[in-house]
């Protein structure tokens, strides 16, 4: 059994926000035409609170319940069958999906059997990378989904190290019409 994962495609993430993550706009479209392909779609969201030890490291962003934590208009939410919110903590960084704190993703998959996980969404050197090393810990087998996710360097070099030290870990990295 497969699950598509979507890691914060979120308002303060995207052009005009917060912490915009450069040309991260382009990947919806990407987002939702693989959203057809599963039939269980789950998905993460920053949701921190007003006063956290992560606004120190990073702009206030993702703030719970604020228009800057919410899904982007064009994003096709209602295909989502389960979010899971991290960094709700004053001291939760919450970059891993598996560090969130509504439901626990680990017990999550493996009761609906899951084994093989898609990852795309927002942004590949922190909270993708985080939650596909922390799926591969866990024994799935991890697909980056490279034109579904938006980096948040610009330098091809730093990108490729990203994607290099993922297919070490065991990811696969795959492009969305190969899914």
């Amino acid at each position: 059994m497969k699950a598509l994962l979507i890691i914060d495609v979120q308002n303060d993430f995207i052009k005009g926000g917060t912490l915009a993550v450069p040309d991260s706009e382009q990947v919806i479209p990407v987002i939702n035409d693989l959203m057809e392909k599963f039939n269980l779609i789950l998905a993460t969201q920053d949701w921190h609170p007003r006063k956290t030890a992560h606004f120190e490291e990073w702009p206030v962003h993702c703030v719970a319940g604020s228009k800057g934590a919410d899904f982007p208009f064009d994003f096709h939410k209602e295909k989502i069958v389960q979010i899971f919110y991290k960094g709700t903590g004053n001291r939760d960084d919450g970059y891993s999906g598996f560090e969130a704190t509504n439901i626990e993703l680990v017990d999550y998959l493996k009761k609906n059997g899951i084994s093989q996980l898609y990852i795309c969404g927002i942004a590949l050197e922190f909270c993708v990378k985080s939650s596909a090393l922390d799926a591969l810990k866990e024994g799935f087998q991890v697909f980056l989904i490279r034109d579904a996710i938006a980096n948040f360097s610009r330098e091809q070099e730093k990108i490729e190290q990203e994607y290099e030290e993922l297919q070490k870990a065991g990811a696969k990295i795959v492009l969305s019409h190969q899914v």
